[in-house]
């Protein structure tokens, strides 16, 4: 079985204070990421139409169409 110890990871108190101060900085450095703010939009957008209804007939011949 798996133990903590098995997960090759150096504690805290195991590394050198020069080592912690680059994982910090390391950490700082990546939740400096800019943060999105999304825009809301002033104009209406036109509505999709629905496609009609096809009929058997129509939808066959539509079919025989772009098969070619």
């Amino acid at each position: 079985m798996a133990t903590i110890d098995d997960l090759d990871y150096l504690s805290i108190t195991d590394k050198s204070t020069d080592e912690n101060l680059e994982t910090l900085r390391q950490i700082r450095l990546s939740r400096r990421a800019p943060v999105k703010v999304t825009k809301q939009s002033t104009t209406t957008k036109a509505k999709k139409q629905a496609a009609p209804e096809l009929s058997a007939e129509q939808a066959a011949k539509l079919l025989k169409i772009l098969e070619g």
